[in-house]
């Protein structure tokens, strides 16, 4: 997998998608991030980021952050005329992090009225992995209704539900264990966290 679009929404934990950019990048990975502007909303109140600026003043202020270069692309959530909205160039993988219900509502009843939509619709269609990480409790019946149909339909579920085997010291380490969780599904080398192992 070299292309992997990672949207961010409006639920809380934009930690774990600021996280698994990092890695995605970091091992070599071409991202295509994509913001809600409600996840730019829970972005700028949880980590201080302020991507709410207009497109080409956000994309300075992401490749600032990241200092990636070319591998790491940036498209309003609105242009449904970037190249990752067609199948004909569709991402290897797509990875929702975090997914609020709202999204996976979305997404559920097949609708593509934005580009972080119609992004998982292609990845659905031309049978790329989709995957999802909610972060939301508790669940009532229609977000499981929701996530059971997506799962049902090829996407992964992905919860923000960090172990605590390994025994972690620190939040950085329960982020580092969902995202390494979520590498994990895309066949990406890590080492985010201690394998559970015998004895």
């Amino acid at each position: 997998m070299d292309k992997i679009v990672l949207a961010m929404t409006g639920a809380s934990g934009a930690v774990y998608g600021l996280r698994l950019t990092e890695e995605l990048l970091r091992s070599g990975r071409q991202v295509i991030l994509l913001l809600s502007r409600a996840g730019r909303q829970v972005l700028r109140h949880e980590t201080g980021l302020d991507w709410t600026a207009p497109l080409a003043a956000r994309r300075e202020r992401i490749a600032d952050h990241f200092q990636a270069g070319e591998a790491l692309q940036h498209y309003d959530e609105d242009d449904l005329f970037a190249p990752v909205a067609s199948g004909s160039s569709a991402a290897d993988a797509m990875v929702v992090a975090p997914c609020s219900m709202g999204c996976a509502g979305r997404l559920a009843g097949g609708l593509s009225g934005n580009l972080i939509e119609r992004c998982a619709d292609v990845a659905l269609k031309e049978g790329r992995p989709l995957l999802l990480v909610p972060r939301e409790t508790p669940f009532n019946q229609i977000h499981l209704e929701n996530l059971l149909r997506l799962s049902q339909a090829g996407a992964r579920i992905v919860p923000a539900m960090p172990a605590f085997y390994q025994r972690p010291a620190s939040i950085e380490e329960m982020v580092d264990f969902v995202v390494g969780k979520v590498l994990d599904q895309l066949r990406i080398e890590h080492r985010l966290y201690r394998r559970w192992a015998d004895g």
